[in-house]
């Protein structure tokens, strides 16, 4: 079993990494942490090159895969 560190803000969720793939395809891991505590939301990712604290979370099931 892995161990996950604690939510540093609500101190109740996990923060479990998130993995991407990047504009050519290839793998991008641990891009993003986010919180497992849904009522928490704390995230924060790594975008080209610039760190982001807390963005929203929206629904994926309301995403549209990119046509190649």
């Amino acid at each position: 079993m892995v161990n996950f560190p604690k939510c540093q803000k609500c101190k109740e969720g996990d923060l479990v990494p998130l993995s991407d793939f990047g504009s050519q395809g290839a793998a991008i891991y641990f891009k993003a942490w986010a919180c497992t505590n849904p009522d928490c939301g704390f995230n924060i990712k790594i975008r080209n090159g610039d760190l982001y604290v807390d963005e929203p979370i929206t629904n994926g099931a309301l995403h549209s895969p990119r046509i190649r």
